[in-house]
């Protein structure tokens, strides 16, 4: 990818990432140190779900729902990760601890079901328990995508049926949005905004997405997206602040006309969209995004300080 393209993870380069280290099964070690079997299921198929989390003055933010989630998904795919929320949040604390960080902290959590016995699909050869991994880095969102904002493109790549892969799962086999990644970088965009089977605009390939049109927030009915939790946080925080907004089906005649569109996702929050197809959001102007970050700052901080049993 050329220096002329963003991604919504980009992050100010931090040089204390050179000497990060690694949860490995247990074990903490710096991360050349950090490695896995070329015989882990995760590496041979994608057969793993993961979480990506941010850990803002001591607290990881909405932990209690991404813990559901990545459980919930656990369960559904007969993955047993060998511990309970509180060994995954004693495991964040000590990779937290051995790296020294407190904030502006990005995590992924990654499981895996383990090394396989002969390298073929079957899940019952993955016989030696699950492949825990935990990598944290200090990340900040670097903040020119707040002034500039990420150009889209529309790809033909679409988000699957359900009944085929459910996007609903975080899995580790990501090749359909890495495809759609793909798509949207030889269309000169940063980023690929996808639909959904019927032709409706759902999201992009790293988050979720959403406009903007006469003070109204739209983003798409979450039936073939991954339904974020900060895409969630921002629903609630519109209906009890009073911002209309609605989980609907619409087209990209209505994205295209929208007066503001931006994406949602654990470690940008919201970030701005620039273009979509080469065409313009708005006038550039982006009041409605605006009240919605402070929003969900202030929303952090809320969250943040009851964790920590400190009144605001």
């Amino acid at each position: 990818m050329t220096d002329s393209h963003a991604t919504t993870h980009d992050a100010e380069e931090d040089l204390r990432n050179r000497d990060v280290r690694i949860y490995v099964n247990g074990e903490i070690v710096h991360r050349d140190e950090a490695k896995v079997s070329v015989y882990d299921s995760g590496f041979m198929l994608g057969d793993g779900m993961w979480e990506g989390m941010r850990l803002y003055d001591g607290v990881w933010a909405f932990f209690d729902e991404h813990m559901d989630r990545f459980f919930n998904s656990c369960k559904a795919v007969s993955l047993d990760p060998g511990m309970d929320r509180a060994g995954v949040a004693e495991a964040l604390r000590r990779t937290a601890e051995a790296n020294g960080m407190t904030t502006d902290v990005h995590c992924r959590l990654m499981l895996t079901r383990g090394v396989k016995v002969k390298p073929f699909q079957h899940p019952s050869l993955s016989r030696s328990g699950p492949t825990l991994v935990i990598i944290m880095e200090h990340s900040k969102p670097v903040e020119r995508l707040q002034s500039a904002g990420i150009r889209l493109a529309t790809v033909p790549q679409v988000r699957g049926l359900p009944h085929s892969q459910d996007a609903k799962f975080n899995s580790h086999s990501k090749l359909n949005c890495v495809i759609a990644c793909l798509q949207a970088e030889a269309a000169g965009a940063d980023e690929a905004l996808m639909l959904d089977p019927h032709g409706f605009v759902n999201t992009t390939n790293a988050c979720n997405f959403f406009i903007v049109r006469k003070g109204e927030v739209w983003t798409s009915t979450g039936d073939y997206c991954m339904n974020g939790v900060t895409r969630q946080k921002v629903i609630d925080l519109c209906r009890a602040n009073g911002i209309p907004v609605r989980e609907k089906n619409y087209s990209l005649y209505e994205a295209y006309g929208a007066d503001e569109a931006f994406l949602t996702g654990t470690f940008g929050a919201q970030t701005p969209v620039a273009s979509i197809d080469g065409k313009p959001i708005g006038s550039g102007e982006r009041p409605v995004t605006a009240r919605i970050r402070a929003l969900y700052k202030a929303a952090i901080a809320a969250h943040v300080a009851e964790r920590k049993g400190v009144a605001l």
